[in-house]
């Protein structure tokens, strides 16, 4: 049966491309319709879109496969936006009234546009938040309706190159795959699906370690402070145990079945705990912790370093959150706590609204947070409704259509097998005519053999007498 209301949701980060539909229930419930995910590395790094014809192919990809489950069209989908350049920048906006006057929602909201208008260089304004309003010698979050003569906007701009955002909406135009509203801020979308309003509002921090990026977010009184991405993650990890002497897939495997942040030698051991690698190599735990180790501490140095940035390390009354697949790293929470002697730190492996699913996917591992946390953030019914078309006059010379996907195999075969269905359902419905013409043209030749059989009428014998004896052939002479 087909789906009719649902949202949809992509997310495009260093590791993977997903893409989900749901439904929201009215308990605050989301029912898990789709899922499907394309591997992401060969055109995006460090959260950035760099080869836009791979990327339109791996788009039309999710969303065939979403259709497919669906059995239904998607006519929009939200989109998060993420990647190392995305930061947050400090403005403020001042305005002085003639004279002492209540504050008005269009002073506030030119105050706004004003703040939205800063020109920066090489670098697009992907949202705002706004901090506190100064009217006179007094802070205020809520402004409207506060009487002064002097008023100062203080905002919180979060921006990133203007590429970043160029080649994610190109990459959409070219697989004719619409955005839903705006560009959703990928990591303010995981906060509010990640955090409770309890831990914004008292002071948290959240990370995320992601593949290639890890993102650093500050909340306090429910409003975000600070956000720095940095251009490091579980990949550096990777590609150190590759010195090792390996392939990167053989390294992942056994960062994630043996890594330890804090790995510590048993005394009592007589012989050194080894681990094995899928050729039959075997490898002493101590020496591949130690590459671990010294990668994560750099990455937790940084993180650390950020929070200090943000001023706000001595205000996280809730302590720290960490999610991504990156925090499944074996006592990262500890690793931390000796960097920053932060008590609060905990691992959040998923979302904090219920979730309900058909299949194992998606998993709580943490790696799919930032997926829900769009879904979460949808509020518009995303399933193509059917319209009507509208007769356009002939056209002399039809357009050209442009294949972009001329190379891309398994996007062949899903349109090979589209085509082989629909000749399918058109040979049936052929086969099924031609069975009522001949069923037809049957029982017409069935009730002329009745009719013949039985012989002429009493009305036709009768006529038949008459006209014979008032036209025969004597009296015709």
């Amino acid at each position: 049966m087909a789906t009719t209301d649902f949202i949809a949701a992509i997310e495009l980060s260093s590791s993977k491309i997903s893409g989900i539909a749901g439904k929201k229930s009215s308990d605050g419930s989301i029912q898990v319709l789709a899922y499907a995910r394309e591997d992401a590395s060969p055109f995006i790094h460090k959260g950035a879109i760099y080869n836009i014809d791979k990327a339109a192919q791996a788009l039309t990809s999710i969303i065939n496969k979403l259709e497919g489950q669906l059995n239904n069209s998607i006519a929009k989908v939200y989109v998060g936006i993420g990647g190392q350049s995305l930061r947050t920048v400090r403005n403020a906006v001042s305005r002085t009234l003639e004279e002492e006057s209540i504050i008005s929602q269009e002073l506030v909201d030119e105050i706004c546009d004003e703040n939205r208008d800063v020109p920066l260089v090489d670098m697009s304004v992907l949202d705002v938040a706004p901090q506190e309003y100064k009217i006179d010698n007094t802070l205020h979050v809520e402004p409207v309706g506060v009487a002064g003569r002097y008023i100062t906007g203080q905002f919180l701009n979060i921006v990133a190159r203007a590429s970043l955002k160029k080649n994610l909406e190109h990459s959409f135009e070219q697989a004719k795959v619409e955005i839903a509203d705006d560009l959703l801020v990928a990591p303010t979308a995981l906060a509010k699906a990640v955090l409770t309003e309890n831990e914004m509002r008292s002071g948290c921090a959240l990370v995320d370690f992601g593949a290639d990026t890890t993102t650093v977010l500050v909340y306090k009184n429910n409003i975000l402070r600070y956000l720095s991405v940095l251009p490091l993650g579980g990949n550096n990890i990777t590609h150190d145990i590759t010195s090792l002497q390996m392939e990167e897939e053989d390294a992942e495997k056994l960062k994630l079945q043996y890594g330890d942040a804090l790995y510590e030698e048993e005394e009592d051991a007589e012989t050194p705990a080894v681990c094995t690698s899928e050729d039959g190599r075997t490898f002493e735990l101590a020496l591949l912790n130690n590459i671990i180790g010294a990668r994560a501490e750099e990455i937790l140095a940084n993180v650390w370093n950020q929070l200090q940035l943000s001023g706000y390390e001595d205000k996280l009354f809730s302590g720290v959150v960490f999610t991504g697949g990156g925090a499944n790293l074996k006592n990262l929470e500890k690793a931390f706590h000796r960097v920053s002697k932060i008590e609060k730190v905990k691992t959040a492996k998923f979302v904090q609204t219920t979730v309900h699913t058909r299949s194992d996917e998606p998993k709580k591992d943490g790696m799919h947070n930032t997926l829900l946390g769009l879904l979460a953030a949808g509020n518009e019914n995303c399933c193509l409704q059917e319209v009507k078309p509208v007769q356009q006059p002939a056209s002399n010379v039809p357009p050209k259509p442009v294949d972009i996907f001329v190379d891309d195999e398994a996007l062949k075969e899903q349109e090979a097998a589209a085509r082989a269905a629909k000749a399918q359902r058109e040979k049936e419905e052929k086969e099924r005519k031609e069975r009522e013409r001949k069923e037809r043209e049957l029982r017409e030749k069935e009730e002329k053999k009745k009719k013949k059989k039985e012989g002429p009428s009493w009305f036709e014998k009768t006529f038949n007498k008459l006209s014979n004896e008032i036209f025969s052939d004597d009296d015709m002479k």
